[in-house]
């Protein structure tokens, strides 16, 4: 039996076992008597004992720091029928309560929860040992290196695929450089030797005629 199981009920004596919940209740197994029953969120509330706090002069603490100082404790557990036997008990067991906002009827619960969770050998420190492994960072995965072979592969592939931006420039400046090496003309130079030379004036050249 686990204690996260744990419920209290209201208007209902003692603690039970959670044993299946439904839409409008829960299956319940008593801790006293060991009676199954169930019983309507309709009419009754439900609180897990791990979920309770007590009230202190400081913070609140979760009801299993009380539960386990009642363990430690070497006093004799009270009458709990006994409201000032109940207050000088729980003074010496943990002196931090506030008395003030826990009520004899709270004492008293708790005095009977505690007799009712060690007849049934139910653990109430694994909520505290839970509650320390979480708050352990968990460990972080190493990534794994890449083999030496997977960079080389990425690097051909993307220079397959990836044209070089500057070949076309490179390519015309060649074709520019390689005409005035091979001593070609230019296309004005050639209609320029093609022109037809101009004819001489006849007119001038003949001499003029004697009388």
């Amino acid at each position: 039996m686990e204690y996260s199981k744990i419920i209290a009920v209201t208007g209902l004596p003692g603690l039970y076992e959670l044993l299946n919940s439904k839409s409008d209740g829960a299956i319940v197994r008593s801790l006293d008597d060991k009676s199954t029953r169930f019983v309507s969120s309709r009419i009754h509330n439900f609180s897990h004992l791990e979920s309770i706090e007590v009230f202190t002069r400081k913070e609140n603490v979760n009801l299993s720091v009380i539960l386990e100082a009642m363990e430690q404790s070497p006093e004799k557990l009270p009458e709990d029928k006994d409201e000032e036997l109940l207050k000088k008990y729980f003074r010496k067991v943990y002196a931090d309560l506030d008395f003030d906002r826990v009520y004899s009827s709270d004492l008293k619960k708790m005095v009977k929860w505690f007799s009712l969770l060690k007849s049934n050998q139910i653990d109430f420190k694994v909520k505290i040992e839970v509650e320390e492994s979480a708050a352990e960072p968990a460990p972080q995965a190493v990534p794994e290196k890449p083999s030496p072979e997977e960079p080389k592969k990425t690097k051909k592939k993307a220079k397959a695929e990836t044209p070089d931006p500057a070949a076309p420039a490179k390519k015309g400046v060649a074709r520019k450089a390689a005409g005035k090496d091979t001593g070609k003309e230019s296309e004005p130079a050639k209609e320029k030797k093609k022109a037809p030379p101009k004819a001489k004036d006849k007119s001038t050249d003949k001499k003029p005629k004697k009388k």
